[in-house]
């Protein structure tokens, strides 16, 4: 059931409408329900995998808020009689314990995720390896069937228990809310990836009908369905085209391809989320952020700060921060700075930290060495852009170039927008050779009579569409830039006279009802993460 079809908006409605009839104690409940229907309507088998991560993950957690409370017992009871040795040996041994309650998490719930995800890629490389070889057994694929979601709700979930073992709040003792927790439906196949002392307590709170949350939540879908129906789904067959057939293509049709894929990636995944945030608004319930106007970032850097936001603070606070300033790091740092001095010395553990996660954030997107490519392609560059920094420093000293003047900033805007569309080629080629491929032809084969007849638009998109999305980014560009200056747009637009108001929203929905693409496209791109 995507969120663009109207078995959701009428699925959506029958949910408000009850959630808002029950008792305050009970509307919990009835979100819960809400949420494993929704997920019941793609796949009832695969919901196992997601009761299983429940499951394991709120056990976990109570064996660790138990620890935590029976060890500052045992300690307050024993306070008199223990000296320093004997309670740090006890902590210690309390330590010990609960990281083997950890480890055992991540062993169940990634080692699922692993088996499901990226068994076959293995299988594949070891049949690859046993070819190149020329001699052993062959494996067969294993058909197993991805849950919708799994990445989500396993990070999700892993971030709790972390965050329990840490000792940042104890656990959830009601299976059930916290099983809420898990499988909110509106984030539950593309997030944000939500953190349990940010989401949790606004899930089991009642709260009484708003229509100012109504009114923002119902905007927020509409710029989402905007984005999604008018824009991602109408350069979809394009791209698809171009990049599924790259052999017979080139030059133009490339370059063209992996802009209007940067189109489709953007609208698909930033709208999917507006919907899912306008959701939640509409049951009275703030979400994480997950997208900051990510075109304007001066680097790559930036841009992983401001694109798919709770991916990135996550990856930060459960693998850089535990990764860099870890005993090794530390070591490694000491070793770096003696003999590559000071400046490259104190930035290796960062970079190798960077390219650690970018592997991760690689092998998140997929099963395939063209999604490895595609994350060490930008760990590389932030990582190469870290060791590099005092000779950009003695650059603009050089060059009298002032960082923060405009013209540099739109030239470190312009940069960035280019690598990240290199990056592309990665993330949508059918494979990294194919990727790779692409990227030379979209040059060596680059020619103006490929404009010439109508082959260009025999593609999956005429003149009509190209205006409509020319259009559609510019609309995009200008309330981006508002947002980049600090305007709140809705609330802007809700301090208008009530005519302004509803002649704006009332020309979204006709533009969608217009324009709106209706050809096969309503999938979510990231629902299959």
């Amino acid at each position: 059931m995507s969120f663009t079809t109207l078995h959701f908006f009428l699925f959506l409605a029958m949910g408000v409408l009850i959630y808002y009839l029950l008792p305050k104690k009970l509307q919990w409940v009835w979100l819960l329900v809400l949420s494993y229907l929704y997920y019941f309507t793609f796949s009832i088998k695969t919901s196992v995998f997601l009761i299983f991560t429940t499951v394991v993950t709120y056990t976990g957690g109570i064996l660790l808020t138990r620890m935590n409370e029976s060890s500052k017992a045992y300690l307050a009871a024993n306070k008199e009689t223990l000296d320093r040795a004997a309670k740090k040996a006890y902590k210690e041994k309390v330590k010990k314990n609960k990281r083997r309650v950890v480890v055992a998490m991540l062993l169940l719930c990634f080692g699922l995720l692993g088996v499901v995800k990226y068994l076959n890629f293995v299988i594949e490389n070891i049949d690859a390896l046993v070819l190149a070889v020329g001699h052993g057994q062959y494996f067969e694929p294993v058909n197993i069937i991805l849950p919708l979601g799994i990445s989500f709700y396993t990070f999700q979930s892993i971030s709790y228990i972390i965050d329990v073992y840490q000792g940042k709040y104890s656990a959830e003792k009601n299976i059930f809310k916290y099983a809420l927790f898990v499988s909110f439906f509106p984030q539950l196949l593309q997030g944000p990836i939500g953190r349990f002392d940010r989401l949790a307590r606004q899930l089991y709170e009642g709260r009484s009908f708003s229509l100012k949350a109504a009114e923002f939540g119902l905007q927020r879908i509409l710029w989402g369905c905007f984005k999604k129906m008018v824009l991602a789904d109408r350069v979809a067959g394009f791209v698809t085209t171009v990049f599924g057939n790259y052999t017979e293509y080139g030059g133009w049709y490339n370059l063209v391809a992996v802009l209007l894929y940067c189109v489709q990636l953007y609208a698909d995944f930033s709208g999917g989320i507006d919907i899912v945030i306008g959701t939640a608004e509409i049951f009275g319930i703030r979400m994480d952020e997950n997208f900051r106007q990510p075109f304007f970032s001066k680097s790559i850097g930036e841009f992983w700060r401001r694109w798919h936001i709770t991916l990135g603070t996550w990856m930060k606070d459960y693998i850089f921060y535990p990764f860099s300033l870890s005993k090794q790091m530390n070591r490694f740092g000491k070793w770096s700075k003696k003999h590559l001095g000071n400046t490259v010395g104190k930035a290796m553990p960062i970079c190798l930290a960077d390219l650690l996660i970018f592997f991760v954030v690689g092998i998140w997107h997929g099963a395939a060495w063209k999604y490895i490519a595609y994350g060490m392609y930008n760990g590389i560059i932030i990582a190469v852009s870290s060791l590099l920094e005092p000779l950009y420093a003695k650059g603009f000293e050089k060059t009298k170039i002032h960082k923060e003047s405009k013209a540099w900033t739109v030239v470190q805007i312009i940069r960035t927008f280019i690598l990240v569309n290199i990056g592309w080629y990665f993330d949508m080629a059918v494979s990294f050779s194919a990727a790779l491929v692409m990227m030379k032809e979209t040059f060596t084969k680059m020619s103006m009579s490929q404009f010439t007849g109508t082959a260009f638009l025999e593609l999956g998109m005429g003149r009509r569409d190209f205006l409509i999305v020319l259009a559609g980014c510019i609309i995009i560009f200008i309330v981006s830039l508002l947002k980049e200056r600090g305007v709140a747009v809705r609330e802007a637009i809700a301090a208008k006279p009530l005519i302004v108001r509803w002649a704006v929203w009332y020309a979204f929905i006709v533009i969608i009802f217009i324009f709106a693409y209706t050809g096969d496209g309503s999938a979510f791109i990231y629902a299959n993460f």
